[in-house]
């Protein structure tokens, strides 16, 4: 079944550029991602799942595929945004990968152990025979197939080297490990990041394919290999420890792809961003504030020091927000995902202010 995505080729020729050279630095103003959906287009048509894990296992990649093309094809795609689609399998899949049980629910997917063992027990190690493995393969195939350049197809969620042995071990009993068996921790983080990099470059080979360039489950988009790095178990642990087993993985991720993210997600993991921002190959740094905190606007000194560390910055924002910012640190650097959905002329009118303030 062709898509009719409303987004032309003179669209992705300027997603291209723009986006290029935002990576190299070259672009004086901020990205700015703006949406908006046809409803009138969309009456009738049930939303669908924002986890596709929630799709029973025996239903076809094309069943799913059905689900999604209708609101691809009604959303409208203004300022840097483009169409794109997720295998949303939950953060971390790639734990469903190497044996844990993965339980999905509307809103989320938690992923646990299948059985209790001893850290020297574990092994990682790919299954061909993965049901999780191969769903998201031949969804990845199959989203390829059908929509090819018209639709950016994301990598799927791997996760971080400690939430994915977390998803194997427990956190619990994992955060006991760093002290009481860090060797045992080191051989298994150790082992996981070379076969991250190894799922990676199996579903790249597929997307790369036909599809344009990259983009992570986050907003961003590259010519080249991108992802957004992560790992929300760092939320727990100190520097020291951030720097001997999440460390190690991250520079070897960055050295592989061309444009490396990290997903900082909360302000527990503000006292790694020193760490971060040594790393030469990190390209930027995703702030996400988490509940019951101020908005991102309201951390001005935080992104100051991530811009003055020499990374980019997406934030996903308010109009009003993105605006606050770049009044006070200016936009160079910046790639704002608005969360508000807009009509066209609602995305025309602020867009010409918000250049005209940037």
């Amino acid at each position: 079944m062709s898509i009719q995505v409303q987004f032309t080729e003179e669209d992705w020729e300027r997603i291209e550029r723009d986006w290029s050279a935002w990576w190299a630095g070259d672009l004086s103003r901020p990205l700015v991602l703006i949406e908006g959906l046809d409803k009138a287009a969309m009456q009738g048509v049930p939303e669908p799942e924002a986890f596709t894990s929630n799709y029973p296992m025996e239903m076809s990649a094309d069943e799913v595929l059905d689900r999604y093309q209708p609101k691809i094809e009604t959303t409208r795609y203004y300022g840097d945004a483009f169409p794109k689609w997720q295998p949303n399998y939950g953060p971390g899949i790639m734990a469903g990968f190497l044996g844990a049980r993965v339980h999905s629910v509307p809103e989320t997917v938690w992923f646990e152990p299948l059985e209790a063992r001893k850290l020297e027990e574990i092994r990682i190690e790919h299954d061909d025979r993965n049901p999780w493995w191969n769903r998201i393969r031949d969804l990845t195939l199959a989203a390829m197939d059908r929509w090819g350049d018209n639709v950016a197809i994301t990598h799927a969620d791997l996760g971080g080297n400690l939430d994915i042995l977390a998803s194997l071990y427990s956190t619990e009993a994992l955060l006991m490990a760093l002290y009481d068996e860090p060797e045992q921790v080191m051989r298994l983080v150790d082992e996981i990041t070379p076969l991250w990099i190894w799922y990676y470059e199996k579903l790249d080979a597929i997307i790369r394919r036909k599809c344009r360039g990259t983009t992570p489950w986050a907003s961003i988009w590259s010519p080249q290999r991108c992802y957004m790095l992560q790992c929300d178990f760092a939320y727990m642990i100190s520097p020291e420890m951030f720097e001997r087993f999440v460390m190690p993985d991250l520079a070897a991720c960055c050295e592989y792809l061309d444009h490396g993210f990290y997903h900082l997600d909360g302000k527990g993991q503000i006292p790694h961003l020193d760490l971060l921002l040594s790393l030469d190959r990190l390209r930027g740094i995703q702030w996400i504030t988490g509940d019951g905190v101020p908005p991102p606007e309201k951390w001005i000194p935080l992104l100051k020091r991530i811009r003055d560390g020499g990374k980019l910055c997406q934030l996903y924002v308010t109009p009003e927000g993105a605006l606050e910012i770049v009044r006070t640190l200016g936009g160079h650097g910046f790639a704002f995902s608005i969360w508000n959905s807009m009509s066209e002329d609602e995305a025309t009118d602020f867009l010409k202010v918000f250049h005209t303030c940037s």
